[in-house]
């Protein structure tokens, strides 16, 4: 499949920003209040981009009968809001992405099901982040990812066709979003997967190795007139 890109969505966690150290301590201080075990890098790694939800459920494994998933929830989300930014961080080549998109007048935003109110105390610490010229939450709208609407909006705010708008997210979720809304996707394979989590299964139409390699696919764009998205970029 072959797409001309005019723009480039990107999700949050796992795919602009490395947010696992600091949800997983949030996660963490949930399941020391109910005597249950810290979660294993594992469970951190494979969870982190499931949010509040997907951590809980690695930690408690079920939820006894007793305990409220939606108040477990909301201690999470607490704990998470008051130490949103200690260790959390962009990937290396993020900032070399972003300003490469910058200097060849390509626009970006975020589609990320992260809460809005989550997401608005999160980017300030990342300037480059807040100069995404759309940013669209998990909130946003009555319906978040993998339903298409929130992929929609963004291209809209755009002002692109989403056919020439790319999608990079980490998770299959985010690649079923990019399929139902007809735009191209790419897998952050920088993020929180690993070849365990099959993304060559996921139907996306390139797995990026690394940042770099959206530079690569554009300057070939640049050269060529028109990306190949038939060849997978991940090493």
């Amino acid at each position: 499949m072959k797409h001309q890109l005019n723009a480039v969505l990107f999700d949050l966690d796992g795919t602009l920003l490395d947010t696992a150290p600091d949800m997983a301590r949030a996660a963490n201080r949930v399941l020391a209040d109910h005597q249950i075990p810290p979660l294993t890098p594992a469970q951190i790694q494979a969870n982190t981009s499931y949010g509040a939800n997907g951590l809980l459920a690695a930690g408690f494994g079920t939820i006894p009968d007793h305990l409220d998933p939606q108040a477990l929830r909301l201690q999470f989300l607490e704990y998470y809001l008051n130490n949103i930014c200690l260790e959390t961080a962009t990937y290396h080549g993020i900032d070399s992405l972003l300003r490469y998109l910058k200097e060849n007048s390509i626009p970006w935003g975020i589609m990320t099901n992260k809460p809005g109110f989550l997401t608005q105390q999160l980017l300030p610490f990342f300037p480059e982040l807040n100069e995404a010229e759309v940013i669209v939450c998990g909130d946003t709208l009555a319906k978040a990812k993998p339903h298409p609407d929130p992929l929609w909006h963004a291209c809209e705010l755009l002002k692109v066709a989403p056919q020439h708008c790319l999608y990079v997210g980490d998770i299959e979720k985010d690649m079923i979003a990019a399929r139902s809304a007809g735009m191209p996707g790419a897998v952050a394979g920088w993020g929180y997967i690993g070849m365990e989590h099959t993304p060559h299964l996921w139907q996306a139409d390139i797995i990026l190795a690394e940042p770099a390699a959206l530079i690569q696919l554009l300057e070939q764009q640049n050269r060529n007139g028109r990306p190949f998205f038939n060849q997978s970029c991940y090493s």
